[in-house]
C-alpha cells in the first residue's frame, strides 16, 4: 500500500490535544457560532440550524464545514431536520463555491470521533473540499507546508458576494 504523508496535519491534531485532557475553554464552534461578527469568524452563512464556515486548517484553498448549530458529538444524534438542513447547506456551500472557484470536483464527508481524524470530535461538522485538476504538488511532501493560495477573510468575501447574487 501506498501511503502520502502529510505531517502538517500533526500540527493540527495537536492543537487540539487540550481537549483530550479537559483542559478545552468550551467548544471553539459553538464560540464562533455564538459570536455576531460572521466575517471574522469566517462564516458564510447561517441557517436555522446550521452554519456554513471556513476551515481555518484547509486541505484546500475554499475547504468550507458545515455545522449544525446544536452541540452533539454522534451523527445518529442529529435529528431529521438537522439532517436535512446540512444537506441543504452543504449544496449551497458546493453552489457557491461552484461560482467563485470553479473547481473540478469535491471532497465531501464527516470525521466521526478523534480515531477517524476528527480534530473537533465533539461537535460534528462536515467538510467541503473544492479540488482541482493537479492541486496536489510536491509543497507538502517535500517541504512540510501546504500551499492555501487565498486569504481566508477574502474567500469569505467572495462566498457571501455570491450568496447575495443568488437572492
Amino acid at each position: 500500500m501506498n501511503r502520502l504523508w502529510s505531517p502538517w496535519r500533526s500540527k493540527y491534531i495537536e492543537s487540539f490535544s487540550e481537549q483530550k485532557t479537559g483542559e478545552a475553554k468550551g467548544c471553539v464552534f459553538c464560540q464562533k457560532l455564538a459570536q455576531k461578527d460572521d466575517e471574522e469568524n469566517l462564516i458564510v452563512y447561517r441557517s436555522s440550524l446550521s452554519a456554513i464556515i471556513m476551515n481555518i486548517y484547509p486541505y484546500n484553498s475554499g475547504h468550507l464545514m458545515v455545522v449544525p448549530f446544536a452541540h452533539k458529538a454522534m451523527f445518529e444524534d442529529l435529528t431529521k431536520e438537522e439532517l436535512s438542513d446540512v444537506m441543504e447547506q452543504t449544496q449551497l456551500g458546493i453552489k457557491l463555491l461552484r461560482m467563485t472557484s470553479h473547481p473540478d470536483g469535491f471532497n465531501f464527508g464527516a470525521n466521526l470521533g478523534r480515531l477517524s481524524g476528527a480534530g473537533i470530535a465533539d461537535h460534528i461538522h462536515f467538510h467541503i473540499v473544492p479540488r482541482w485538476d493537479g492541486d496536489t504538488n510536491f509543497m507538502p511532501v517535500l517541504t512540510e507546508t501546504k500551499v492555501i493560495s487565498e486569504d481566508l477573510h477574502d474567500t469569505v468575501r467572495k462566498l457571501t458576494k455570491a450568496l447575495a447574487n443568488l437572492k
